[in-house]
């Protein structure tokens, strides 16, 4: 106990006994030459003063370098450049600020790691729950005709060519998960060429129109275009339209309408508005939307069928091109999702 104390107030004692031996060498000196006037008095007061303020100042400079400094590069809180070799200052309002401005960033660091570990179990369970359904699909099939069902040959060929469509399904999830990872790394080269993106969204109208037929969809211009060169890589493009109209054609209501708009922007832009009215998105799953297996139904169910990473991958293919992409989403009203192009020089204007 006696050593914590001793060690607690090690500060202090030094202090006081720097002061208290100063302050007896200068009475000394008073008393020896017998200088006991007032003007002498107060020159002692004064002497006093002043040492015990540079006794003081260093000591406490000294402490603070030496304590607080070692914290702060524990924790590295500050660059090195912060703290100079010479004395610093005995402010500890900056030394507060820097504290409270250090525990804020590491709050808020932590919180967003609690978030992304979130994230990323419910990722993991996502990529579990997409691949273990054709997978024990296709084992289910299997096993069946290897307890006996081989033997007849109609349910033969019918089990096996649904397994083979959960095979084609794993392959299509793997090669989206194979593309998002290229994407993410760079190093998926894209061929820019100019063409028609006109053309190219009346090509995915014609691809999609049964399965839009089926729920009795329009895939619609807004209006009539003429020819409209931009310069991208097409096949890419493509996927991103074709990927947006298939998702508002899988949760567009019956009877509804999905309707593509071209326009004009400012620096050689444009932007392609795929627009429907079907069931919307609530607020607070927008977002989320891009990411990787993202269900806006949590139910789970996929009855449409698709890789659950449709808008993951437009995403990444737009930002690959250096461009943009938007949505806006009224829940019950409908969707609409746009992205920008670079349109080619000199190309003939949007008519009306």
């Amino acid at each position: 106990m006696k050593t914590q104390l001793k060690k607690s107030y090690r500060f202090a004692l030094r202090s006081s006994a720097l002061i208290t031996l100063v302050a007896g060498i200068v009475l000394s000196i008073f008393i020896y030459f017998n200088l006991n006037t007032p003007a002498f008095i107060l020159l002692f007061v004064g002497v006093i003063f002043l040492f015990s303020f540079f006794i003081v100042q260093y000591r406490v400079e000294r402490f603070i370098y030496r304590r607080v400094k070692k914290i702060y590069d524990d924790v590295s809180l500050l660059e090195s450049t912060t703290f100079q070799d010479q004395p610093i200052t005995t402010d500890m309002r900056t030394l507060t600020e820097e504290i409270e401005k250090f525990a804020a960033n590491k709050k808020l660091e932590i919180e967003t790691l609690k978030i992304r570990e979130g994230y990323r179990k419910e990722f993991l369970g996502n990529v579990s729950h997409e691949l273990k359904t054709p997978l024990f699909t296709v084992q289910g099939y299997i096993l069946t005709l290897l307890d006996g069902a081989m033997d007849d040959k109609a349910i033969r060929k019918k089990y096996l060519t649904r397994a083979n469509k959960g095979v084609e399904r794993l392959i299509y999830i793997v090669k989206d998960l194979d593309m998002i990872t290229k994407l993410e790394a760079g190093d998926l080269h894209l061929d820019h060429e100019d063409f028609d993106i006109v053309e190219l969204v009346q090509g995915v109208f014609d691809l999609m129109e049964m399965k839009a037929n089926k729920k009795k969809i329009s895939l619609t211009f807004d209006q009539i275009y003429q020819p409209l060169l931009v310069h991208a890589d097409k096949d890419r493009i493509q996927q991103v339209v074709t990927n947006l109209v298939v998702n508002s054609i899988k949760y567009g209501k019956e009877g509804g309408t999905t309707e593509i708009s071209i326009e004009n922007l400012v620096k050689n832009k444009v932007i392609v508005r795929v627009t429907d009215n079907g069931e919307g998105i609530e607020k607070q799953n927008i977002p989320r939307l891009f990411e990787r297996f993202y269900r806006v139904d949590k139910s789970g169910s996929r009855k449409e069928g698709g890789s659950g990473l449709g808008l993951s991958i437009v995403k990444h293919i737009i930002e690959a091109h250096k461009e943009k992409i938007y949505v806006e989403s009224v829940f019950g009203v409908g969707s609409e999702f746009s992205f920008t192009l670079e349109k080619v020089k000199k190309t003939p204007e949007i008519e009306g």
